[in-house]
């Protein structure tokens, strides 16, 4: 044994023997962070403050990237939180570069070491003693979302920004074997797990299944890549863009249907219907926020079978259906998905590396990326539906 190796392993234990030693933070952290603050509806400014001594369980993280989700452009535009000022963006990654002395493992049980690439979950601040194998029906509106939170005076609260201070409480998973475009995707993929366990719930969902998904954003489009994960080859895609049909086609779907093309929802059922083969699907997925495409989506789906609604993620407005036909005739069974679970979130990492195995391009769904000084511009694209997702992207 060298005198290396004894040096080496003295100092292992004594790090072990002493509880109170802070892992050493990486070299080259700054005194500062910029974030992106949102001020005021449609006005963001790059704004600097100082980077806190951490907790003891506490997180630094240099954010490599994140993702910029419809909930930030809602925001954006309209605040329907009421949280301005904040900093936004909650589908981040980035590098651990600093650990508070309590924090060893993720949420999962896995080491957390300085270096490692991690991604945010949940923040249980009201209920600490949740464990990821004790959230069945609870999402992630039981919890804070980095990203979503009121501004204070550590001020690196979201994704957009150069440093993020994940605190104690929160849920937090080592996501190093992935790369950062598949981490940026992980939150929005959870949505699309948590939705299509909802909808196996029903016990309708199966491999032979007819299924529809209406709308091609990108919920749409990786509900189709989970599903084709799953084996569902008979999947029909419906939207109004052929460019993001076309992107159906390679995250799985089997068929597309452009809305645009029929003139009222008989001409779109009976189009959707060809699709399927000449009949009404089994299954349906609503990913639109459209109040419109709900009421249509009932005109695709056979007697006895399915829906899972998970487009509204915040008030679209009223959808008119007529119950009788659309819903009791037919008796249906209808699911509402909201978010994720925690158990969800841990089962994405899986979807992901299983859909790069059989060749799905996760990867061609990040379109547009931008710096984090040009996030307006960002928010703009996204807005207008130029790409499929948008990213902010640190260099």
């Amino acid at each position: 044994m060298s005198d290396i190796n004894v040096e080496e392993i003295v100092r292992r234990v004594l790090e072990n023997l002493n509880g109170d030693t802070q892992v050493k933070p990486s070299k080259g952290i700054p005194k500062t962070a910029r974030v992106a603050m949102l001020t005021d509806k449609e006005r963001f400014e790059i704004k600097e403050f100082p980077i806190p001594a951490l907790g003891d369980g506490d997180i630094l993280v240099k954010v490599e990237g994140c993702g910029v989700c419809g909930t930030d452009a809602h925001e954006y535009k309209r605040d329907p939180f009421n949280l301005i000022p904040l900093v936004l963006g909650h589908e981040g990654s980035g590098e651990i570069v600093a650990l508070g002395k309590n924090v060893k493992t993720d949420s999962a049980g896995k080491s957390l070491k300085i270096g490692d690439k991690v991604v945010t979950c949940m923040i249980f601040k009201d209920n600490p003693d949740i464990l990821m194998y004790d959230l069945n029906r609870q999402n992630v509106g039981g919890a804070d979302v980095y990203g979503l939170l009121p501004d204070d005076g550590i001020h690196l609260n979201g994704w957009f920004a150069d440093y993020l201070v994940i605190r104690k409480g929160s849920s937090v998973f080592n996501v190093s074997d992935l790369d950062l475009i598949s981490r940026l995707l992980i939150e929005p993929c959870a949505v699309l797990i948590h939705a299509v366990e909802r909808a196996k719930s029903t016990g309708i969902l199966r491999f032979n299944s007819r299924v529809v998904v209406q709308g091609c954003g990108p919920i749409g489009l990786i509900c189709i890549a989970v599903l084709r994960t799953m084996g569902v080859e008979n999947i029909v895609a419906v939207d109004g863009e052929e460019s993001r049909l076309a992107f159906a086609k390679r995250m799985g779907a089997d068929k597309t249907v452009n809305f645009k093309e029929h003139k009222g929802i008989d001409a779109l059922a009976a189009a959707v219907h060809s699709a399927c083969g000449g009949k009404p699907c089994d299954f349906a997925f609503q990913c639109t926020g459209a109040a419109v495409a709900h009421s249509n989506v009932y005109k695709f789906i056979r007697a006895g079978g399915g829906l899972c609604e998970l487009g509204f993620f915040v008030n679209g407005g009223e959808a008119s259906i007529n119950p009788h036909f659309d819903i009791c005739a037919k008796e249906l069974t209808v699911v509402g998905s909201w978010v994720y679970t925690l158990r969800d979130y841990a089962t994405t990492f899986d979807f992901i590396r299983r859909a790069k195995a059989i060749g799905l391009p996760l990867e061609t769904l990040v379109t547009h990326t931008f710096p984090l000084e040009k996030i307006d511009e960002a928010l703009k694209v996204n807005l207008s539906m130029q790409g499929i997702k948008i990213a902010v992207i640190n260099k």
